[in-house]
């Protein structure tokens, strides 16, 4: 059988492939004889590869620690520091940019403060600001960032538009993709922050590893999302996960439950549920109910989804999480009635990063498929090109 040039690429990309694979999930770095063993691949063929990476810059040599005696094996890891992603969180009361490596490590980060009546014109501009903090924090300018993902409040569509949108006036409709694209050169995407927050959990918080996954976004703005089959569900139209518009779930009036507790009488409703929650860590009897009835509400549409994914987890997330400690067994009991198998939940522990985590890891997988996936091209981008 012949073998054309064509073939041989191929296998020298599939080799490639694996080897950045194996370098990439190894928890220290590899010497050749290792990452044969983990690929498969001859001892000579490793070193091929290996020679070939680390010239395109993708790998690089790790020097023995200072007092190694004798010749140590060569060692190698991946070149995570090659690039850079660009994480956004634009939410209801901040707007939040990090920078990654591709592994998802922060790098630098960038916060402003907004609230719900700020203009879009003004978010826009917090948006542009944090981002510009990032970057000066990291050292980098906006050329050096290679992909760039951004979680909103909202539904959005495939496009990237922002569909439809209740906690932040005129935001719907919003070309978050065009308005990025005048500051960066590189692809853009947008997804809902909730779906983000989820995919940041899958990948970096207490789901990490777990496939089926039902995440909650609890607070003054309820929101949940799906992982399935360790992927994040979009959907056809982005919808996927919005139970709570549907009446029947409660889930737009019950943070009335703990806004309208006797121990929060008189308080701002933005700081009622942290009243509530610590007065039930104390043992208030109108608090803990107040928090049954809350959790009662949010089992409806939880368990909607729980039915139709029967997931091994349910995270909750979102700024009641940190009240995990009173919310999650009251969740339990209200979720038993309507579970053939309740769930495990657990509360998530990215806290207030959770989106713009997920936004990083979304700008990764988006460089995954475009360099090591076995379509794409396995060399850093010199000029990236725009995507939506």
């Amino acid at each position: 059988m012949q073998v054309s040039g064509g073939d041989l690429q191929r296998l020298r990309q599939l080799n490639s492939l694996s080897s950045i694979r194996a370098l990439r999930e190894a928890p220290q770095p590899l010497t050749l004889t290792e990452l044969a063993t983990r690929t498969g691949l001859s001892r000579g063929s490793i070193g091929d590869v290996v020679t070939d990476l680390q010239s395109r810059g993708w790998i690089a040599e790790v020097r023995p620690a200072p007092g190694t005696m004798g010749r140590p094996a060569r060692r190698y890891r991946f070149r995570a520091d090659a690039g850079h992603v660009l994480g956004l969180d634009i939410g209801v009361h901040k707007v939040m940019a990090a920078i990654t490596d591709l592994d998802g490590r922060v790098m630098a980060s960038g916060r402003i403060a907004v609230d719900r009546n700020t203009s879009v014109a003004d978010r826009l501009d917090a948006m542009t600001r944090a981002i510009g903090a990032a970057l000066l924090a990291a050292g980098l300018p906006a050329s050096d960032i290679w992909a760039l993902a951004a979680g909103s409040v909202g539904v959005v569509d495939r496009s990237g538009r922002i569909a439809r949108v209740e906690a932040v006036p005129d935001w719907a409709g919003v070309d978050l993709v065009g308005h990025l694209h005048e500051i960066f050169s590189c692809p853009v995407l947008v997804e809902n922050d909730s779906k983000l927050a989820a995919l940041a959990e899958q990948r970096l918080g207490v789901a990490a590893g777990v496939r089926d996954v039902v995440y909650l976004h609890v607070g003054r703005r309820p929101g949940a999302a799906l992982i399935i089959n360790g992927v994040l569900h979009h959907g056809f139209s982005g919808a996927t996960g919005e139970v709570g518009l549907m009446d029947i779930t409660r889930w737009r009036t019950m943070r009335g439950h703990l806004e309208q507790c006797a121990v929060a009488r008189g308080v701002p409703e933005e700081e009622a549920a942290a009243l509530v929650f610590a007065a039930a860590r104390k043992g208030d009897r109108d608090a803990l109910a107040a928090i049954d009835a809350y959790a009662a509400d949010l089992a409806l549409g939880t368990a909607a989804m729980v039915l139709t994914l029967d997931p091994e987890l349910v995270v909750l997330g979102g700024g009641l999480s940190r009240s995990g400690d009173v919310l999650l067994d009251p969740l339990r009991r209200a979720l038993e009635p309507h579970c053939l198998r309740p769930p495990e939940i657990r509360t998530s522990t990215l806290g207030e990063e959770g989106v713009v985590l997920g936004a990083a890891c979304l700008a990764i997988d988006h460089l995954d498929q475009q360099f090591f996936s076995p379509e794409g091209e396995i060399a850093p981008p010199v000029a990236p090109q725009r995507t939506h």
